[in-house]
C-alpha cells in the first residue's frame, strides 16, 4: 500500500517518507479501512517532532475517513463497505491514517453520513471529541456563558457548535478576520479581537457584568497565556476546561484567586479521556452530523505524497480550520 512513514523525529521535511508499506490486516474486534483522507492535527506534528516513536517506523495522523475494506473476528461482516469516520487510530500501535488502509478498533471506525465528505470526515476525531468534552465535562450549559478562546481554530469551531446546541451564549475571541468569519458562521454570538480590544472590558459590556465575572464557563485554548483575563471574567463557581498551553507550557498557577472563586481548572487531552466521554461525544458529533448543525472546516487539502508540506502548513499557525491529506 502507499503510506507516508517517518522513522526518527525532526523537521516533517527532513523525516517523512513516502511509498511503499505492507498492508495490515484485521485482528479480533478489528476492522480494516481503506482510507480516503486523513486530517493532521497538532498532536500529530509535535509527535513527528519530538515523541518517542516506539516501533522502527511510524505512519502518522490519528484522524481519518475512508471505507471498511474487512473487519476481524467478532466484529459484525455487514460492516463491509460503510463509510466511516476514524479516531485514534494509532493509540497503541504505529499505524496511522497517512496511508492507504488501516486497521483500529471497531468502535474506532464510526459510520459517517451520507451527505458528509470523506475530507470532512477526517477532520472530525480529535476536535470534535476533545470540543465535546471541554464543554459537557461539568454539566449542562443551557443557559450559561461560555467563552471560546482561538475561536477560528479546528476545537474551538466545534466548542462554539455544541455549547450553542447546548443552550448556552457563547463568546469566541480570535485574531483574525478571517478567524472571526468562521467563528460567527459556527454561531458565537459575539466575538472579540483579543490583539485590538481589552477581552476582559468587552466580556463585562457584552454579558452587562457589574463586577466583569460575566462567564461560566471557559473553553481554552491557551492556558497559561489567558490566565489573567480568566481571573477578570470567570464567576464563582465557573469552570476553566483547556486543552493547550503552547505559549506558556509550564504556567504558575494562582492558587488562592482560583480557590477564593471556587472554580474548576479541568485539563482535557482527548486520548485519555475516559470510554464513557468517547461514547458521549461520538454520541453528540453523530447528532449534531445528521441534524447539520455541526460542520468542519477544511482550510487545504494536500495529496498525500505532498505531506510535508501539510504538516508543515499546520505549524506555519496561518491556517483557519482543518488541514487535509488526501490518499489516493
Amino acid at each position: 500500500m502507499q503510506a507516508a512513514w517517518y522513522s526518527r523525529n525532526g523537521a516533517a521535511r527532513d523525516v517523512l517518507e513516502v511509498g511503499e508499506r505492507p498492508a495490515p490486516t484485521a485482528g479480533p474486534g478489528e476492522v480494516l479501512v481503506r482510507v480516503h483522507a486523513s486530517g493532521v492535527n497538532p498532536s500529530d506534528t509535535k509527535s513527528r517532532a519530538r515523541a518517542p516513536l516506539g516501533a522502527d517506523w511510524v505512519i502518522p495522523q490519528q484522524d481519518g475517513a475512508g471505507v471498511v475494506e474487512a473487519v476481524g473476528e467478532g466484529v459484525d461482516p455487514g460492516r463491509v463497505g460503510e463509510r466511516v469516520w476514524i479516531y485514534e487510530a494509532r493509540i497503541g500501535r504505529p499505524n496511522g491514517c497517512a496511508a492507504q488502509f488501516v486497521t483500529v478498533p471497531a468502535e474506532n471506525a464510526v459510520p459517517l453520513p451520507d451527505p458528509i465528505s470523506f475530507d470532512e470526515g477526517a477532520c472530525l476525531g480529535v476536535p470534535a471529541l476533545t470540543a465535546h468534552r471541554c464543554v459537557f465535562a461539568d454539566g449542562p450549559v443551557t443557559g450559561q456563558t461560555v467563552l471560546v478562546t482561538g475561536g477560528g481554530g479546528a476545537v474551538s469551531i466545534h466548542a462554539i457548535q455544541f455549547a450553542r446546541w447546548g443552550g448556552a451564549r457563547v463568546i469566541a475571541t480570535v485574531s483574525r478576520k478571517e478567524q472571526a468569519e468562521v467563528a460567527r458562521a459556527a454561531g458565537a454570538d459575539e466575538v472579540i479581537f483579543r490583539k485590538d480590544e481589552d477581552v476582559a472590558a468587552r466580556i463585562a459590556e457584552i454579558t452587562g457584568a457589574g463586577d466583569g465575572r460575566g462567564v461560566d464557563r471557559i473553553v481554552d485554548v491557551a492556558f497559561g497565556a489567558n490566565l489573567d483575563t480568566t481571573l477578570k471574567v470567570i464567576r464563582p463557581n465557573g469552570v476553566v476546561a483547556s486543552y493547550a498551553s503552547d505559549e506558556v507550557p509550564e504556567p504558575t498557577l494562582p492558587f488562592w484567586p482560583l480557590a477564593g472563586l471556587d472554580v474548576t481548572v479541568r485539563f482535557v487531552l482527548v486520548y485519555r479521556m475516559t470510554r464513557q466521554a468517547h461514547e458521549d461525544a461520538v454520541r453528540d458529533t453523530q447528532t449534531g452530523l445528521r441534524e447539520g448543525w455541526l460542520k468542519t472546516v477544511v482550510a487545504a487539502r494536500y495529496p498525500l505524497n505532498e505531506i510535508a508540506a501539510a504538516h508543515e502548513a499546520l505549524e506555519s499557525g496561518r491556517t483557519v480550520g482543518k488541514v487535509v491529506v488526501q490518499v489516493p
